[in-house]
């Protein structure tokens, strides 16, 4: 590539993209982001450009945008359930005036790559598939299963086949390797899901405001559900994130005479956030999903040891394609009948828990710091753009890899 390499990031994927975008320029790149969503400003850290609306109106000042972006950019790596969309006005026009996903395919016509990042359990999978995984069925702690315009089968198979169709690269992390995301270009990639390891470092002073006001004794758990109000059920702490098992477990231990708390936040901005989490002793995730998520990435990346189910399958699937993260991975995996022993133990042996934490920053460094990830993602942009990168070793596009669940019902 002899001009200066150009990408241009189409949606939030929380902050990960913006500080790649960030990274990349370091690297010489012509890297920007669009934002097209307002809807969780707080974990959203930045923007380029911001393109709202989806009104009649609107078409014309965003298809002036859309065209300059096709002059501008080489790569158009997008982000977000559903986010094969150059915002909402154009996406609409297309989609209804010629065909769905007609910008995309426009892209693809002019030679533009498309990259896409995966968010969430329903990213092309199942809800069946999802919820026939052992041990539990984590779709009964999620409200989302009655919410077909948001997670259905028939939903979710549709996007994952538009969305490898019209991808070049997919990105995905965690093993998860059902339905759509069996496929040869779908790829383990913990970089793109990136920090900066200097907004999330051990040494972050908290400013005085930000004090949690506990003594320096008591045993710090943290726990934090964003979006929280909308991912639990009606009237109750049920959720993927497994806050109905938290509060118990800490009230009994509390029972017990032990002096520990519970730091439990939802829908902080994460700038804020940080300076509770930097007090924090430990980090508890999901118990039964199977991976973890942002809240488990910036727990390590400030040096915290993490507690989350690690499902076994899914870690094995990772061996497949990056064994050395899966071997080098830090988090405590748990379930909700072990989570006891295992956060009991953490606080009887606190050089147990500095050990941890110390492999914890060096592990989130390597495989989600945001210098290592543009080093990471130049090389493979180049190479997508070149038509060089191997395939990943899943399957054929559109695959299941456990059977057909079109033929199952929601």
């Amino acid at each position: 590539m002899s001009r200066t390499p150009r990408v241009l990031f189409v949606g939030q994927a929380y902050y990960n993209h913006w500080y790649l975008s960030r990274r990349l320029r370091e690297l010489g790149w012509k890297a920007d982001l669009l934002n097209f969503d307002r809807s969780a400003a707080g974990h959203y850290h930045g923007e380029d450009r911001l393109l709202l609306g989806n009104k009649r109106r609107h078409l014309l000042p965003h298809a002036a945008v859309f065209a300059q972006a096709v002059r501008d950019y080489d790569i158009f790596h997008f982000a977000n359930l559903g986010g094969l969309r150059f915002g909402d006005a154009i996406h609409d026009f297309a989609s209804h005036r010629f065909s769905m996903y007609g910008e995309i395919r426009l892209l693809r016509r002019l030679g533009k790559k498309v990259v896409y990042t995966t968010n969430g359990c329903y990213d092309g999978v199942a809800q069946t598939t999802f919820r026939n995984l052992p041990p539990y069925p984590t779709c009964d702690d999620c409200p989302f299963q009655h919410r077909p315009d948001i997670c259905s089968n028939e939903r979710n198979l549709a996007w994952g086949q538009a969305r490898n169709e019209l991808s070049d690269y997919v990105a995905l992390l965690g093993g998860y390797r059902e339905d759509h995301n069996v496929a040869p270009h779908v790829h383990e990639n913990p970089w793109v899901y990136c920090l900066d390891e200097d907004v999330w470092s051990p040494d972050l002073l908290v400013p005085t405001n930000y004090r949690l006001g506990l003594r320096e004794e008591t045993f710090k758990v943290y726990h934090s559900v964003g979006n929280a109000d909308n991912r639990s059920q009606v009237g109750t702490l049920r959720n993927t994130k497994s806050t109905h098992i938290y509060v118990p477990l800490i009230d009994d231990l509390r029972a017990e005479g032990r002096d520990v708390e519970l730091i439990f936040f939802k829908d902080v901005p994460n700038l804020e956030l940080r300076y509770y989490q930097a007090q924090a002793d430990v980090f508890v995730d999901m118990l039964t999903a199977g991976f973890f998520g942002a809240t488990a990435r910036e727990g390590m990346m400030l040096g915290k040891p993490v507690i989350c189910f690690l499902r076994p399958e899914w870690l094995e699937n990772m061996r497949r394609e990056l064994p050395a993260y899966a071997d080098e991975l830090p988090v405590l995996s748990a379930t909700p009948d072990t989570v006891r022993d295992v956060l009991v133990d953490l606080m009887d042996h606190p050089e147990k828990r500095a050990e941890i934490g110390r492999r914890s920053r060096e592990f989130a460094v390597k495989w989600h710091g945001s210098r290592e990830a543009a080093r990471v993602w130049d090389g493979l942009y180049r190479r997508i753009l070149d038509g060089t990168l191997p395939p990943a070793p899943w399957g054929e596009p559109g695959c299941a890899r456990y059977g057909d669940p079109a033929q199952s019902t929601p």
